[in-house]
Protein backbone atom coordinates (compact mmCIF):
# COMPACT_ATOMS: atom_id res chain seq x y z
CA UNK A 1 0.00 0.00 0.00
CA UNK A 2 2.79 2.40 0.69
CA UNK A 3 4.04 1.76 -2.61
CA UNK A 4 1.12 2.77 -3.85
CA UNK A 5 0.51 5.97 -2.26
CA UNK A 6 3.72 7.19 -3.51
CA UNK A 7 2.56 6.19 -7.25
CA UNK A 8 -0.11 8.15 -6.92
CA UNK A 9 1.13 11.21 -5.22
CA UNK A 10 3.96 11.54 -7.99
CA UNK A 11 1.25 11.25 -10.73
CA UNK A 12 -1.01 13.19 -9.11
CA UNK A 13 2.03 15.53 -8.98
CA UNK A 14 2.89 15.01 -12.46
CA UNK A 15 -0.70 15.67 -13.47
CA UNK A 16 -1.14 18.85 -11.78
CA UNK A 17 2.57 20.59 -13.16
CA UNK A 18 1.47 19.10 -16.92
CA UNK A 19 -2.57 20.52 -16.34
CA UNK A 20 -1.05 24.09 -15.27
CA UNK A 21 1.45 24.31 -18.05
CA UNK A 22 -1.48 23.61 -20.71
CA UNK A 23 -3.42 25.97 -18.69
CA UNK A 24 -0.07 28.73 -19.31
CA UNK A 25 0.66 28.29 -22.75
CA UNK A 26 -3.04 28.79 -23.39
CA UNK A 27 -3.12 32.10 -21.63
CA UNK A 28 0.19 32.44 -22.80
CA UNK A 29 -0.92 32.92 -26.84
CA UNK A 30 -3.72 34.31 -25.58
CA UNK A 31 -2.00 36.98 -24.74
CA UNK A 32 0.52 37.05 -27.76
CA UNK A 33 -2.38 37.59 -30.18
CA UNK A 34 -3.99 40.40 -28.40
CA UNK A 35 -0.18 42.01 -28.73
CA UNK A 36 -0.32 41.30 -32.39
CA UNK A 37 -3.95 42.45 -33.18
CA UNK A 38 -3.41 45.33 -31.15
CA UNK A 39 -0.58 45.75 -32.90
CA UNK A 40 -1.95 45.34 -36.16
CA UNK A 41 -4.64 47.82 -35.58
CA UNK A 42 -2.39 50.87 -34.02
CA UNK A 43 -0.17 50.83 -36.76
CA UNK A 44 -2.83 50.73 -39.40
CA UNK A 45 -4.67 53.43 -37.66
CA UNK A 46 -1.00 55.45 -37.11
CA UNK A 47 -0.25 54.91 -40.87
CA UNK A 48 -3.64 56.32 -41.46
CA UNK A 49 -3.54 59.19 -39.45
CA UNK A 50 -0.01 60.11 -41.32
CA UNK A 51 -1.95 60.13 -44.30
CA UNK A 52 0.66 57.37 -45.42
CA UNK A 53 -1.72 54.67 -46.66
CA UNK A 54 -1.46 55.30 -50.18
CA UNK A 55 2.51 54.45 -49.91
CA UNK A 56 1.63 51.63 -47.32
CA UNK A 57 -0.75 50.04 -49.47
CA UNK A 58 1.34 50.23 -52.74
CA UNK A 59 4.20 48.48 -50.82
CA UNK A 60 1.97 45.38 -50.10
CA UNK A 61 1.19 42.61 -52.30
CA UNK A 62 -2.13 42.20 -51.28
CA UNK A 63 -4.96 44.42 -49.85
CA UNK A 64 -4.67 43.95 -45.66
CA UNK A 65 -7.95 43.19 -43.49
CA UNK A 66 -9.09 46.30 -42.10
CA UNK A 67 -7.78 47.13 -38.49
CA UNK A 68 -11.69 45.77 -36.78
CA UNK A 69 -11.87 43.10 -38.81
CA UNK A 70 -8.25 41.78 -37.85
CA UNK A 71 -9.07 42.79 -33.75
CA UNK A 72 -12.58 40.60 -34.16
CA UNK A 73 -11.75 38.19 -36.56
CA UNK A 74 -8.39 37.04 -34.14
CA UNK A 75 -10.22 37.04 -31.55
CA UNK A 76 -13.61 35.22 -32.20
CA UNK A 77 -11.43 32.54 -34.04
CA UNK A 78 -9.17 31.76 -30.60
CA UNK A 79 -12.19 31.68 -28.73
CA UNK A 80 -12.98 28.90 -30.97
CA UNK A 81 -9.67 27.36 -31.00
CA UNK A 82 -10.58 27.63 -26.76
CA UNK A 83 -13.60 25.77 -27.03
CA UNK A 84 -13.07 22.80 -29.59
CA UNK A 85 -9.71 22.20 -27.60
CA UNK A 86 -11.87 22.00 -24.26
CA UNK A 87 -14.01 19.65 -26.15
CA UNK A 88 -11.51 17.63 -27.94
CA UNK A 89 -10.38 16.73 -24.42
CA UNK A 90 -13.71 15.62 -22.69
CA UNK A 91 -13.39 11.43 -22.36
CA UNK A 92 -17.37 10.64 -22.78
CA UNK A 93 -16.99 11.56 -26.60
CA UNK A 94 -17.18 9.51 -29.59
CA UNK A 95 -14.11 8.78 -31.93
CA UNK A 96 -15.84 10.26 -35.05
CA UNK A 97 -16.85 13.65 -32.27
CA UNK A 98 -13.48 13.81 -31.36
CA UNK A 99 -12.09 14.11 -34.80
CA UNK A 100 -14.43 16.75 -35.68
CA UNK A 101 -13.79 18.69 -32.73
CA UNK A 102 -9.72 18.26 -34.11
CA UNK A 103 -10.71 19.17 -37.37
CA UNK A 104 -12.57 22.62 -36.18
CA UNK A 105 -9.28 23.64 -33.62
CA UNK A 106 -7.44 23.45 -36.71
CA UNK A 107 -9.47 25.32 -39.02
CA UNK A 108 -9.84 27.74 -35.98
CA UNK A 109 -6.58 27.66 -35.87
CA UNK A 110 -5.41 28.83 -39.15
CA UNK A 111 -7.96 31.69 -39.45
CA UNK A 112 -6.55 32.97 -36.17
CA UNK A 113 -3.15 32.96 -37.72
CA UNK A 114 -4.38 34.11 -41.38
CA UNK A 115 -5.83 37.09 -39.65
CA UNK A 116 -2.59 38.02 -37.92
CA UNK A 117 -1.05 37.46 -41.26
CA UNK A 118 0.98 35.13 -40.69
CA UNK A 119 3.36 36.85 -38.58
CA UNK A 120 2.75 34.26 -35.52
CA UNK A 121 2.43 30.36 -36.06
CA UNK A 122 2.70 29.95 -32.23
CA UNK A 123 -1.02 28.40 -32.22
CA UNK A 124 0.30 25.67 -33.78
CA UNK A 125 1.52 24.32 -30.96
CA UNK A 126 -1.48 24.70 -29.39
CA UNK A 127 -2.96 22.29 -31.37
CA UNK A 128 -0.21 19.40 -31.21
CA UNK A 129 -0.65 20.19 -27.15
CA UNK A 130 -4.01 18.53 -27.97
CA UNK A 131 -2.85 16.12 -30.11
CA UNK A 132 -0.23 15.19 -27.78
CA UNK A 133 -2.71 14.95 -24.94
CA UNK A 134 -4.92 12.02 -26.34
CA UNK A 135 -2.19 10.53 -27.93
CA UNK A 136 -2.10 6.73 -26.17
CA UNK A 137 0.58 5.19 -28.38
CA UNK A 138 -2.02 2.67 -30.15
CA UNK A 139 -3.67 4.25 -33.59
CA UNK A 140 -3.33 7.65 -32.89
CA UNK A 141 0.68 8.07 -34.25
CA UNK A 142 0.13 8.58 -37.55
CA UNK A 143 -2.72 11.16 -37.38
CA UNK A 144 -0.50 13.11 -34.57
CA UNK A 145 2.60 13.23 -37.34
CA UNK A 146 0.08 13.94 -40.12
CA UNK A 147 -1.55 16.88 -37.95
CA UNK A 148 1.51 17.97 -37.02
CA UNK A 149 3.09 18.54 -41.11
CA UNK A 150 0.12 20.12 -42.24
CA UNK A 151 -0.13 22.32 -39.40
CA UNK A 152 3.77 23.45 -39.36
CA UNK A 153 3.41 23.63 -43.57
CA UNK A 154 0.37 25.83 -43.16
CA UNK A 155 2.23 28.01 -40.63
CA UNK A 156 5.26 28.54 -42.03
CA UNK A 157 4.06 31.00 -44.88
CA UNK A 158 7.11 31.20 -46.64
CA UNK A 159 7.02 27.87 -48.20
CA UNK A 160 3.15 28.48 -49.31
CA UNK A 161 2.59 28.58 -52.96
CA UNK A 162 0.44 31.39 -51.87
CA UNK A 163 3.17 33.03 -49.89
CA UNK A 164 2.32 36.47 -51.46
CA UNK A 165 -1.08 36.42 -50.50
CA UNK A 166 -0.51 37.96 -47.58
CA UNK A 167 0.62 40.76 -45.90
CA UNK A 168 4.52 40.35 -44.71
CA UNK A 169 4.72 41.34 -40.51
CA UNK A 170 8.19 43.47 -41.89
CA UNK A 171 5.84 45.88 -44.07
CA UNK A 172 4.05 46.81 -40.82
CA UNK A 173 7.44 47.47 -39.41
CA UNK A 174 8.62 49.19 -41.67
CA UNK A 175 6.48 52.15 -40.69
CA UNK A 176 8.59 52.92 -37.22
CA UNK A 177 11.96 54.07 -36.68
CA UNK A 178 15.08 51.50 -37.28
CA UNK A 179 15.57 51.45 -33.21
CA UNK A 180 11.61 50.71 -32.53
CA UNK A 181 11.98 48.45 -35.48
CA UNK A 182 14.79 46.28 -34.03
CA UNK A 183 12.63 45.84 -31.01
CA UNK A 184 9.62 44.77 -32.66
CA UNK A 185 10.94 42.38 -34.54
CA UNK A 186 12.94 40.88 -31.11
CA UNK A 187 10.16 41.10 -29.05
CA UNK A 188 8.10 38.94 -32.06
CA UNK A 189 10.97 36.32 -32.05
CA UNK A 190 11.21 36.38 -28.55
CA UNK A 191 7.83 35.34 -27.90
CA UNK A 192 7.89 32.76 -30.47
CA UNK A 193 11.14 31.25 -28.08
CA UNK A 194 9.13 31.62 -24.94
CA UNK A 195 5.99 30.52 -26.53
CA UNK A 196 8.19 27.02 -27.88
CA UNK A 197 9.44 26.62 -24.45
CA UNK A 198 7.09 26.57 -22.57
CA UNK A 199 5.50 23.90 -25.10
CA UNK A 200 8.52 21.63 -24.41
CA UNK A 201 7.99 21.73 -20.26
CA UNK A 202 4.61 20.95 -21.06
CA UNK A 203 5.64 17.85 -23.21
CA UNK A 204 8.50 16.59 -20.90
CA UNK A 205 5.48 16.68 -17.83
CA UNK A 206 3.41 14.81 -20.34
CA UNK A 207 6.11 12.40 -21.09
CA UNK A 208 7.04 11.79 -17.46
CA UNK A 209 3.21 11.76 -16.27
CA UNK A 210 2.48 9.39 -19.07
CA UNK A 211 5.51 7.30 -17.85
CA UNK A 212 4.55 7.17 -14.38
CA UNK A 213 1.24 6.23 -15.25
CA UNK A 214 2.41 3.04 -16.96
CA UNK A 215 4.50 2.21 -14.02
CA UNK A 216 1.63 2.14 -12.21
CA UNK A 217 -0.09 0.53 -13.96
CA UNK A 218 2.49 -2.40 -14.50
CA UNK A 219 2.90 -2.11 -10.67
CA UNK A 220 -0.96 -2.53 -10.36
CA UNK A 221 -0.92 -5.65 -12.75
CA UNK A 222 1.94 -7.59 -11.28
CA UNK A 223 -0.05 -6.89 -7.79
CA UNK A 224 -3.30 -7.93 -9.38
CA UNK A 225 -1.22 -10.94 -10.73
CA UNK A 226 0.06 -12.00 -7.31
CA UNK A 227 -2.77 -11.67 -5.55
CA UNK A 228 -5.04 -14.02 -7.96
CA UNK A 229 -2.17 -16.21 -7.22
CA UNK A 230 -2.80 -16.15 -3.85
CA UNK A 231 -6.66 -16.81 -4.21
CA UNK A 232 -5.87 -19.78 -6.17
CA UNK A 233 -3.33 -21.28 -3.75
CA UNK A 234 -6.49 -20.67 -1.16
CA UNK A 235 -9.09 -22.07 -3.20
CA UNK A 236 -6.71 -25.16 -3.64
CA UNK A 237 -6.13 -24.84 0.24
CA UNK A 238 -9.90 -24.49 1.09
CA UNK A 239 -10.74 -27.26 -1.54
CA UNK A 240 -8.52 -29.48 -0.02
CA UNK A 241 -9.43 -28.46 3.40
CA UNK A 242 -13.21 -28.66 2.55
CA UNK A 243 -12.41 -32.04 0.69
CA UNK A 244 -10.88 -33.42 4.30
CA UNK A 245 -13.21 -32.21 6.88
CA UNK A 246 -16.41 -33.84 4.33
CA UNK A 247 -14.80 -37.56 4.46
CA UNK A 248 -13.73 -37.00 8.02
CA UNK A 249 -17.85 -36.30 8.28
CA UNK A 250 -18.72 -39.26 6.23
CA UNK A 251 -16.62 -41.46 7.75
CA UNK A 252 -17.90 -40.30 11.39
CA UNK A 253 -21.17 -40.77 10.19
CA UNK A 254 -20.88 -43.90 8.18
CA UNK A 255 -19.32 -45.23 11.49
CA UNK A 256 -21.89 -44.32 13.67
CA UNK A 257 -24.89 -44.94 11.85
CA UNK A 258 -23.44 -48.72 10.68
CA UNK A 259 -21.96 -49.32 14.17
CA UNK A 260 -24.99 -48.31 16.12
CA UNK A 261 -26.80 -50.31 13.26
CA UNK A 262 -25.19 -53.92 13.19
CA UNK A 263 -24.46 -53.64 16.68
CA UNK A 264 -28.17 -54.26 16.94
CA UNK A 265 -28.69 -56.00 14.90
CA UNK A 266 -26.41 -58.47 15.77
CA UNK A 267 -27.70 -58.23 19.20
CA UNK A 268 -31.34 -58.90 18.17
CA UNK A 269 -30.59 -61.85 16.29
CA UNK A 270 -28.89 -62.94 19.25
CA UNK A 271 -32.01 -62.96 21.12
CA UNK A 272 -34.31 -64.26 18.13
CA UNK A 273 -32.03 -67.43 18.43
CA UNK A 274 -33.04 -68.11 21.83
CA UNK A 275 -36.70 -66.82 21.30
CA UNK A 276 -37.12 -68.60 18.43
CA UNK A 277 -37.97 -72.27 19.87
CA UNK A 278 -39.26 -71.28 23.10
CA UNK A 279 -41.45 -67.74 22.09
CA UNK A 280 -41.80 -67.85 18.15
CA UNK A 281 -44.01 -64.91 18.11
CA UNK A 282 -41.97 -62.45 20.52
CA UNK A 283 -38.60 -64.06 18.00
CA UNK A 284 -41.35 -62.72 15.14
CA UNK A 285 -42.25 -59.57 16.91
CA UNK A 286 -38.35 -58.96 17.55
CA UNK A 287 -37.74 -59.69 13.70
CA UNK A 288 -39.91 -57.21 12.87
CA UNK A 289 -38.24 -54.02 14.69
CA UNK A 290 -34.93 -54.99 13.59
CA UNK A 291 -36.22 -54.71 9.97
CA UNK A 292 -37.48 -51.53 11.14
CA UNK A 293 -33.92 -51.02 12.48
CA UNK A 294 -31.90 -51.81 9.15
CA UNK A 295 -34.80 -49.79 6.79
CA UNK A 296 -33.66 -46.64 9.24
CA UNK A 297 -30.37 -47.76 9.07
CA UNK A 298 -29.88 -47.99 5.30
CA UNK A 299 -30.97 -44.31 5.16
CA UNK A 300 -29.03 -43.10 7.23
CA UNK A 301 -26.51 -44.64 5.50
CA UNK A 302 -27.66 -43.11 2.14
CA UNK A 303 -27.96 -39.62 3.35
CA UNK A 304 -24.71 -39.76 4.32
CA UNK A 305 -22.86 -41.47 1.11
CA UNK A 306 -25.57 -39.71 -1.63
CA UNK A 307 -22.67 -37.33 -2.58
CA UNK A 308 -20.07 -39.62 -2.89
CA UNK A 309 -18.97 -40.91 -6.58
CA UNK A 310 -19.49 -44.41 -7.68
CA UNK A 311 -16.54 -46.95 -7.11
CA UNK A 312 -17.16 -47.80 -10.54
CA UNK A 313 -16.92 -44.48 -11.85
CA UNK A 314 -13.01 -44.03 -10.26
CA UNK A 315 -12.17 -46.93 -11.83
CA UNK A 316 -13.59 -47.81 -15.20
CA UNK A 317 -14.70 -45.05 -18.60
CA UNK A 318 -18.29 -44.63 -17.90
CA UNK A 319 -19.24 -46.94 -20.43
CA UNK A 320 -17.44 -49.79 -18.96
CA UNK A 321 -18.88 -48.85 -15.80
CA UNK A 322 -22.07 -49.10 -16.88
CA UNK A 323 -21.54 -52.73 -18.63
CA UNK A 324 -19.96 -53.69 -15.25
CA UNK A 325 -23.19 -52.09 -13.20
CA UNK A 326 -25.74 -53.75 -15.60
CA UNK A 327 -24.26 -57.35 -15.62
CA UNK A 328 -23.76 -57.31 -11.83
CA UNK A 329 -27.36 -56.09 -11.28
CA UNK A 330 -28.63 -58.89 -13.62
CA UNK A 331 -26.58 -61.56 -12.39
CA UNK A 332 -27.55 -60.00 -8.32
CA UNK A 333 -31.72 -60.10 -9.23
CA UNK A 334 -31.94 -62.77 -12.02
CA UNK A 335 -33.53 -60.28 -14.02
CA UNK A 336 -32.47 -59.57 -17.81
CA UNK A 337 -31.11 -56.49 -18.71
CA UNK A 338 -30.06 -55.40 -22.42
CA UNK A 339 -27.70 -52.41 -22.94
CA UNK A 340 -28.13 -50.36 -26.17
CA UNK A 341 -25.74 -48.03 -27.04
CA UNK A 342 -26.82 -45.97 -30.27
CA UNK A 343 -24.82 -42.88 -29.77
CA UNK A 344 -22.06 -41.44 -27.39
CA UNK A 345 -20.59 -38.18 -26.98
CA UNK A 346 -17.19 -37.32 -27.32
CA UNK A 347 -16.34 -36.35 -24.15
CA UNK A 348 -18.23 -35.49 -21.08
CA UNK A 349 -17.40 -33.66 -17.53
CA UNK A 350 -17.65 -36.19 -13.97
CA UNK A 351 -20.89 -34.74 -13.14
CA UNK A 352 -22.43 -35.40 -15.86
CA UNK A 353 -21.34 -39.03 -15.65
CA UNK A 354 -22.21 -39.72 -12.52
CA UNK A 355 -25.28 -38.54 -13.40
CA UNK A 356 -26.15 -41.04 -16.02
CA UNK A 357 -24.49 -44.24 -14.17
CA UNK A 358 -27.22 -42.88 -11.14
CA UNK A 359 -30.22 -42.79 -13.81
CA UNK A 360 -29.44 -46.28 -14.25
CA UNK A 361 -29.10 -47.49 -11.64
CA UNK A 362 -32.08 -45.98 -9.84
CA UNK A 363 -34.43 -47.17 -12.73
CA UNK A 364 -33.33 -50.47 -12.81
CA UNK A 365 -33.78 -50.76 -9.12
CA UNK A 366 -37.37 -49.11 -9.51
CA UNK A 367 -37.76 -51.71 -11.90
CA UNK A 368 -37.08 -54.71 -9.77
CA UNK A 369 -38.25 -53.30 -6.57
CA UNK A 370 -41.37 -51.66 -7.35
CA UNK A 371 -42.41 -53.16 -10.73
CA UNK A 372 -41.24 -56.82 -10.18
CA UNK A 373 -40.00 -56.33 -13.55
CA UNK A 374 -37.98 -59.79 -15.60
CA UNK A 375 -36.72 -57.72 -18.23
CA UNK A 376 -34.93 -54.55 -18.55
CA UNK A 377 -33.94 -52.35 -21.61
CA UNK A 378 -31.80 -49.35 -21.14
CA UNK A 379 -31.13 -47.42 -24.66
CA UNK A 380 -28.75 -44.29 -25.07
CA UNK A 381 -29.26 -42.29 -28.58
CA UNK A 382 -27.22 -39.12 -29.45
CA UNK A 383 -29.50 -36.33 -30.95
CA UNK A 384 -28.38 -32.37 -31.61
CA UNK A 385 -25.87 -32.23 -28.45
CA UNK A 386 -28.19 -34.50 -26.21
CA UNK A 387 -28.17 -37.61 -24.90
CA UNK A 388 -31.39 -39.19 -24.33
CA UNK A 389 -31.74 -42.30 -21.94
CA UNK A 390 -34.56 -44.27 -22.05
CA UNK A 391 -35.43 -47.39 -19.89
CA UNK A 392 -37.95 -49.63 -20.38
CA UNK A 393 -39.57 -52.40 -17.91
CA UNK A 394 -42.10 -55.32 -18.39
CA UNK A 395 -43.03 -55.00 -14.62
CA UNK A 396 -46.42 -54.17 -12.96
CA UNK A 397 -46.81 -50.52 -13.89
CA UNK A 398 -48.76 -47.81 -12.01
CA UNK A 399 -52.01 -46.43 -12.12
CA UNK A 400 -50.19 -43.39 -10.78
CA UNK A 401 -46.33 -42.02 -10.54
CA UNK A 402 -45.98 -40.88 -7.14
CA UNK A 403 -42.26 -40.04 -7.24
CA UNK A 404 -40.11 -41.31 -4.07
CA UNK A 405 -36.60 -41.13 -2.93
CA UNK A 406 -35.21 -42.48 -6.30
CA UNK A 407 -37.01 -40.11 -8.74
CA UNK A 408 -36.96 -36.99 -6.45
CA UNK A 409 -32.84 -37.39 -6.63
CA UNK A 410 -32.66 -38.37 -10.13
CA UNK A 411 -35.25 -35.17 -10.91
CA UNK A 412 -32.89 -32.59 -8.64
CA UNK A 413 -28.95 -34.20 -10.33
CA UNK A 414 -31.24 -33.51 -14.08
CA UNK A 415 -32.16 -30.13 -13.30
CA UNK A 416 -28.49 -28.79 -11.95
CA UNK A 417 -27.66 -29.68 -15.64
CA UNK A 418 -30.43 -28.30 -17.29
CA UNK A 419 -31.86 -31.75 -18.21
CA UNK A 420 -35.06 -33.35 -18.16
CA UNK A 421 -36.80 -36.40 -16.80
CA UNK A 422 -40.33 -37.85 -18.10
CA UNK A 423 -42.11 -41.65 -16.84
CA UNK A 424 -45.22 -43.30 -17.74
CA UNK A 425 -46.95 -46.66 -17.60
CA UNK A 426 -47.17 -48.69 -20.41
CA UNK A 427 -47.08 -52.02 -20.27
CA UNK A 428 -44.38 -51.91 -17.90
CA UNK A 429 -42.93 -48.70 -16.93
CA UNK A 430 -40.84 -46.37 -19.13
CA UNK A 431 -38.39 -43.75 -18.06
CA UNK A 432 -36.47 -41.03 -19.75
CA UNK A 433 -34.17 -38.98 -19.24
CA UNK A 434 -32.61 -35.86 -21.21
CA UNK A 435 -29.44 -34.32 -20.67
CA UNK A 436 -27.45 -31.28 -23.03
CA UNK A 437 -23.83 -32.88 -23.74
CA UNK A 438 -23.13 -30.57 -26.25
CA UNK A 439 -20.04 -27.57 -25.53
CA UNK A 440 -20.18 -28.73 -22.02
CA UNK A 441 -18.95 -32.28 -22.43
CA UNK A 442 -15.93 -31.03 -23.55
CA UNK A 443 -15.20 -29.52 -20.32
CA UNK A 444 -12.87 -30.85 -18.02
CA UNK A 445 -13.58 -30.78 -14.36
Amino acid sequence: MEIDFFLLLSKFRATSLAGRLHQLLWLYNGLVLVLFSGFYYVTQHKIIEAMSAHSFLQSLPVLPLPADEVLALSWLSFGVLFFCGRIYHRQDLTLGTRYLALLAETIACIVAMRSLSLAYDGLVLLVVADLMHRYDGKNTGGLLMGAMLVLFFLADYNILSFQRGVEPFDAYTAYYKDSVRGVLVAVKSGLSSVNVVLFALYLVMLVQNKHREKERIQSLNEQLESANEQLRLYAAEAERTAETRERNRLAREIHDTLGHTLTGLAAGMDACMVLIDVAPQKAREQLEKLRDVAKHGLKDVRRSVKKLRPDDLERLPLREALTHMVKEYADTTSMEVELSIEGWPEAMRQDVEEVIYRIVQEGLTNANRHGHATKAAVTFRLDEGKLKIKIVDNGQGCQETVPGFGLRHMRERLDLLHGSLACRSENGFILEAVIPVGQGAKEEV
